[in-house]
């Protein structure tokens, strides 16, 4: 299997040094590489799709943005202790070049965001012609 050796610390570069962090602990983040294309996971308990901004900047990078839209409901208990809330994260990844840009898509399910890159299919050149004999 073909492996970019740069990939993880492209992703790694970004996930130490640049997670914004406001008072809460950033979600974790899995990176996956197949022959296919690339997968983005995102820990995200309890959050919804309509909780998501997925998007290509204008440099090309993913930039993904999680912000809670729970309304606040007055007769509820108040937590005592919660540590697993996100109130606001974004992160922004450089994406390599054999990532198919048109082709990204992203879900939401059992408390993960899984964003899939695909890679550029490259078609190979058929060898098959005539050959003309002088």
């Amino acid at each position: 299997m073909y492996r970019n050796e740069w990939l993880p610390e492209v992703f790694n570069s970004f996930i130490e040094n640049n997670v914004q962090r406001a008072n809460t602990t950033a979600p974790a983040i899995n990176v996956l590489e197949s022959e296919t294309g690339y997968s983005v996971e995102l820990a995200a308990p309890g959050m919804r799709k309509e909780d998501f901004d997925v998007n290509i900047n204008a440099d090309g990078d993913l930039t993904i943005k999680m912000e809670s839209h729970q309304e606040k409901d007055k007769n509820r208990a108040h937590y005592l202790r919660r540590e697993f809330s996100y109130g606001k994260f974004e992160q922004t990844l450089i994406l390599p070049e054999d990532v198919d840009k048109e082709k990204i898509g992203a879900s939401v399910a059992d408390g993960v965001l899984t964003v899939t890159l695909p890679k550029i299919v490259k078609e190979e050149q058929k060898v098959a012609r005539q050959i003309s004999v002088d």
